[in-house]
């Protein structure tokens, strides 16, 4: 039977079809190519995608916000099993444009959920945001912590997914798993991503801007690993068994963080790069930003127990592999005036 994947056209969508073919799946793809980074970027993680699926590739374009639209890209397929992946990406975008993410972030999830109890999935796997955590000072993030104070739009609509999945557990039994991501970066990865921009710039001879002046922390998580969580996620369906799962629901609805679960100062980063660039960078010292928060940090040991998750790759890997793969292909996609980066 086949996966849905949404948003396969974007970075985590694009990693995780590849996995699932590369072992033999059928993969059922659905995104909207929207413009929010240059789509020849998009276009081009399809064409690795139909390069590895070998004709178990379908590719439907469709907005997820749109229930009509939804629907006619998936009749007449079958299916047992989504990883919900599209959304409105960016921190700071959100400023500017908040209709898009309660489009696509909002109405998008719930007309996915509708997709789920009407063609009674196996297992719905969807992509939360470590951002749902705010500006919390303790650290690590647990599941346990208080969620209800984000800091940006792009938080709330995340964390209304997470309720809407809560309810739809409730009441038609769905089985379903929330992921909350913890920066992800990696080869074909976002424009718009303070990894891209520094690289792009650093390699240009640009100066990069540097927020909060460089007092930052982010729990960098390499998409390989990114990957292996979510896999492990849609392999394993929560029970339908009344006890308490991860993220403290009874129904067969859970949450995890999928971090490195080891937060890097921001200046580490930028040291990072340049020793896989070859090249100092120039600072551009700035305040903080509206919506970015100081440090992120995953505690994942619900993820190591249950599932048995286990990140290995250190920035010292990752950003090299990114930074190799930039200068191979990423530079082709760069564009003049990229969008407001997100958080690092």
């Amino acid at each position: 039977m086949s996966i849905i994947v949404t948003g396969i056209a974007g970075f985590i969508g694009m990693h995780t079809a590849a996995r699932l073919l590369a072992r033999g799946e059928t993969v059922i793809g659905v995104d909207d190519f929207n413009d929010y980074y240059p789509v020849a970027l998009k276009e081009s993680r399809i064409a690795e995608l139909e390069r590895i699926g070998a004709g178990r590739l379908i590719v439907r374009r469709a907005d997820i916000g749109d229930q009509s639209a939804l629907a006619a890209a998936l009749a007449g397929t079958e299916f047992d099993r989504i990883v919900h992946l599209a959304a409105q990406a960016g921190v700071r975008y959100s400023l500017d444009n908040p209709a898009a993410y309660v489009r696509s972030n909002m109405a998008g999830h719930l007309n996915i959920l509708e997709i789920a109890r009407q063609h009674k999935v196996r297992h719905l796997v969807y992509a939360s945001s470590s951002s749902v955590y705010g500006a919390n000072k303790i650290m690590p993030f647990r599941l346990e912590d208080r969620v209800d104070h984000p800091v940006s739009l792009y938080a709330a609509t995340k964390r209304a997914d997470e309720l809407m999945s809560e309810t739809y557990a409730h009441l038609f039994r769905i089985p379903q798993t929330g992921l909350r991501f913890f920066t992800v970066y990696g080869p074909w990865g976002r424009p718009d991503m303070a990894l891209w921009k520094f690289t792009a710039n650093i390699l240009a001879g640009k100066p990069i801007d540097v927020y909060n002046h460089g007092d930052m922390q982010r729990d960098f998580t390499y998409i390989d690993d990114i990957v292996a969580g979510v896999l492990a996620s849609l392999a394993k369906p929560p029970a339908d068994d009344g006890l308490e799962k991860a993220g403290g629901f009874t129904t067969p609805h859970r949450l995890y963080n999928i971090g490195n679960n080891r937060p890097e100062p921001l200046m580490e980063l930028i040291r990072t790069i340049e020793i896989a660039c070859e090249r100092k960078a120039e600072l551009n010292m700035l305040p903080m930003q509206d919506g970015d928060v100081h440090a992120t940090y995953a505690d994942i040991g619900a993820i190591q127990r249950d599932l048995g998750y286990a990140p290995t790759t250190p920035i010292s890997v990752g950003i090299p592999a990114f930074v190799s793969w930039y200068r191979e292909a990423g530079q082709l996609h760069d564009e003049p005036s990229p969008r407001d980066a997100t958080q690092p």
